[in-house]
């Protein structure tokens, strides 16, 4: 049996920590820095719901919307995908 087993802590959301970045879920889109990271949520900064993204290509957003909120977490599970931001 051939297996590959490389473990790599530089990837994924822990490689995004300070950097503004967009999540989506199976739900919503959120926005924001991300700050935090553990095995159950995402911890965002300055958070933002997007409830239209408009053209992927356009430098901003077409609607997005501030939580109001210092910080906003995101469940683990809830995570489609997730990236740097615009």
């Amino acid at each position: 049996m051939k297996k590959l087993m490389i473990e790599d802590e530089n990837e994924g959301l822990v490689s995004l920590l300070g950097e503004k970045v967009t999540i989506f879920t199976n739900g919503y889109f959120y926005n924001g820095e991300l700050v935090g990271v553990n095995d159950t949520c995402v911890k965002l900064k300055e958070p933002s719901i997007i409830y239209e993204t408009g053209s992927f290509s356009d430098s901003i957003y077409r609607d997005i919307q501030s939580l109001n909120k210092e910080f906003w977490y995101v469940a683990i599970p809830a995570i489609e995908s997730f990236g740097k931001s615009k």
